[in-house]
């Protein structure tokens, strides 16, 4: 892979590496030392990227260096905060998992080690999971005497549901690689060192679909689930109007018909 000039940090120990091959962009979180803990650079570098993508990009994987994906929150950075400035740090979050999830790009995590705390809240942000044998999911906010405040809430709350994720934040629970599958924190098991490997082949197929129903798949199903029956349903047909017209549904057509696979642009 080639290295794009896009590596933000204020020093060498804080950078997120980007990574651009064809149409796929790896983004690593480079501190392995401190497990890969989300400092407010790295915060910065993933805001930096997914504001300005490379051209030509049309999916993204997000992995984390030296055997695990993040520890969450660099605590070290933290010190005593006023009501107001925690809020405004906690809408930063949920300003930057909101792009992470709706910047209209399909993101792949490749997870192994830590996916804890913030690190989880950026995991469950992107669209496709695959995790290695290694992975150990938790929120240990709770034990630490603080409450989440980067979407937790509400992304993990709606995949394990809220009574689970009531427990896992009283308890410090840690669910291991395969029961954090079967709740739905990760899509795909592999083997470990084979995340990145199958989370790239993976972004690279999903690439290869028409980026509008990527677009599309990405916006429209998780704001239907924030509606009503009656509001889903009419969203959904405005939805399918889109992807319906346009040169990317005939070429699927026209594939389908000839027996070969689409071209789309």
């Amino acid at each position: 892979m080639s290295a794009v000039n896009m590596k933000v940090s204020d020093d060498r120990a804080e950078p997120v590496k980007v990574e651009v091959k064809g149409d796929i962009a790896v983004l690593t979180f480079d501190r392995a030392e401190k497990r890969n803990a989300i400092s407010d650079a790295v915060a910065d570098g993933l805001r930096a990227f997914f504001t300005d993508p490379p051209k030509g990009v049309r999916a993204v994987v997000i992995t984390g260096a030296g055997g695990h994906f993040s520890a969450g929150l660099d605590l070290g950075e933290q010190s005593r905060r006023e009501p107001t400035e925690v809020l405004k740090h906690s809408r930063r979050w949920h300003q930057l998992m909101d792009m992470i999830q709706f910047g209209g790009l399909p993101v792949v995590a490749a997870m192994s080690g830590s996916v804890i705390g913030g690190g989880l809240e950026i995991a469950a942000s992107c669209h496709v999971r695959v995790a290695e044998p290694s992975v150990r999911f938790q929120l240990p906010e709770g034990k630490r005497g603080i409450f989440v405040g980067g979407g937790a809430t509400v992304r993990i709350g709606r995949i394990l549901g809220p009574d689970r994720m009531t427990e896992m934040m009283l308890t410090g629970r840690i669910y291991e690689a395969e029961e954090g599958y079967r709740l739905g924190l990760a899509h795909y098991l592999v083997g470990e060192g084979e995340g990145l490997e199958r989370a790239v082949a993976l972004a690279r197929d999903i690439a290869s679909n028409a980026s509008l129903v990527n677009y599309l798949v990405i916006h429209s199903i998780a704001r239907i689930d924030d509606m009503s029956r009656g509001d889903g349903l009419y969203a959904e047909s405005l939805s399918a109007a889109l992807s319906q017209s346009g040169p990317d549904a005939l070429e699927g057509l026209n594939a389908f018909l000839e027996k070969r696979k689409p071209n789309f642009s």
